[in-house]
């Protein structure tokens, strides 16, 4: 990765000292031209079949407008492929991003802005003879979940460098047979998940009660939900040493040496293979992605019945009336080009597909993912998907239900060149702080173990 970070700040130098201008210029419309944009993804075939339906529309309106994509592999896969591609110039037109990809590639000003393409009222005329205006109409822009659509703002300037396509988040499941037999109130904040943990602890002393997927997202969650620092798309960027961050982490250590949890480092894979687990060492709560719904539903009995109903809520906050959950998911970015036309088609692409309730509607019933755009709700196929949700048979249907009830609450972390490092480094930082043991000097330790994460951060960007 350092490698890759270097191309391309060699290229953004290069840029200027050549007396290549980076900065943006007036944005043409679409004017018919031919032209071929490419498109690199992650999709595995059960959404390319969805895609090529909608390239297959998209085209009927706009026939001159070849689109290729390419299924790269894993997210990182497409960012390093990217990286190494941008200092030849060959990068692709669109590529499906996260926010620190976009930071990367920004070292060589590759990526290019949205702004004047969304406020854009130039009228384009497409094949069947109706009409559109380049940009987003106020309509448009008011239908977007607001949190998704601001993490394209992300960077520290103000400016719009991507469009969200489909998101995720972290979701609270839970072994709703077991809670509905003993009891238990599923909890709303981080205080009653201590006191179920004890419950469960005393119901079953062989159980781990909660299994969180992701160490990271805990930290920055927390961050979020206390209000605290983690990081800043300015310098100074790594901000997250400091007496409140600490307490929260010498808490959930304590969590952690009472048995109460474990995650995903501390136990070797994914916790949902713990919580679907029917053998004697079992969860009865986590805490992973909305996406991976499906992962969290234990295999049906031989007579198709499941163990036991799954049920799904919001995760824990600190304060009711502060609610943080974290945005994820794959976004769109568009990639600067010498044919403005080229540029201008795939704008009018990344659109349709983040504008088009019924692309929406069917990708996320196809990934498990949730929609961008608040009027997929009054689709129909979409409505009868999300009535049938259950803990059983329909999983996904109940992640994306409780997903988009909680909207309001999303949020994303600042985009930098080493945004992507701060995160794995307060990841570590949990583990290696939960297994802090008993009779050692925790505070001394916890300090050790922060500082070393700042020291870390600034490392890998060169500080």
């Amino acid at each position: 990765m350092k490698k890759l970070v270097s191309m391309l700040l060699v290229l953004a130098m290069m840029l200027c000292v050549f007396g290549i201008s980076v900065a943006e210029e007036t944005v043409p419309a679409y004017d018919g031209s031919e032209v071929t944009i490419t498109f690199y993804n992650t999709m595995g075939s059960n959404l390319t079949t969805v895609l090529d339906a909608y390239i297959a529309e998209f085209n009927a309106l706009y026939p001159n407008i070849k689109v290729e994509y390419t299924s790269v592999g894993s997210y990182d896969d497409v960012r390093d492929q990217i990286s190494k591609e941008i200092p030849e110039g060959i990068q692709p037109n669109i590529a499906y991003c996260y926010p620190d990809h976009v930071a990367l590639y920004n070292l060589a000003k590759a990526v290019q802005t949205l702004d004047a393409y969304i406020e854009s009222d130039a009228v384009i005329t497409r094949a069947d003879g109706t009409t559109e205006i380049m940009g987003l109409t106020d309509e448009q822009k008011a239908d977007f979940i607001e949190g998704y659509y601001n993490e394209g703002r992300e960077f520290g300037d103000g400016l719009m460098y991507t469009m969200p396509l489909s998101k995720s988040t972290e979701v609270l499941y839970y072994n709703k047979t077991f809670f509905d037999a003993n009891n238990l109130t599923v909890p709303t904040t981080w205080a009653e998940l201590e006191e179920v943990c004890k419950k469960i602890i005393e119901i079953d002393p062989m159980s781990i009660p909660l299994g969180y997927d992701s160490e990271a997202n805990w930290f920055i969650t927390m961050t979020e939900q206390y209000n605290t620092p983690y990081t800043s798309a300015t310098a100074p960027h790594f901000l997250f040493d400091n007496a409140e961050n600490k307490e929260f982490i010498k808490m959930f250590r304590d969590w952690y040496q009472e048995g109460y949890l474990t995650t995903q480092s501390l136990y070797g894979t994914y916790t949902s293979g713990l919580f679907t687990s029917t053998s004697d060492i079992k969860s009865y709560m986590s805490i992973g992605s909305s996406a991976g719904a499906t992962y969290q539903r234990p295999a049906k009995n031989a007579d198709g019945t499941y163990p036991f109903e799954v049920g799904i809520a919001t995760i824990p906050q600190v304060d009711a009336g502060n609610k943080k959950v974290i945005s994820q998911g794959p976004s769109l970015c568009i990639f600067k080009k010498a044919n403005p036309q080229e540029v201008a088609a795939s704008w009018l692409f990344v659109k349709y597909l983040t504008t088009t309730v019924e692309f929406q509607a069917e990708f996320s019933m196809a990934s498990g993912y949730v929609p961008v755009i608040k009027s997929v709700a009054g689709n129909e196929i979409y409505a009868d998907f999300i009535a049938n949700a259950d803990g059983g048979n329909f999983v996904s249907a109940l992640s994306a239900k409780v997903c988009l009830e909680q909207q309001d609450a999303y949020y994303t972390s600042p985009a930098f060149n080493g945004s992507s490092t701060a995160r794995d480094q307060v990841g570590a930082l949990m583990t290696k702080c939960f297994t802090i043991p008993d009779g050692s000097d925790v505070d001394a330790l916890v300090d050790a173990a922060f500082a070393d994460a700042i020291a870390e951060c600034e490392y890998a960007v060169g500080w």
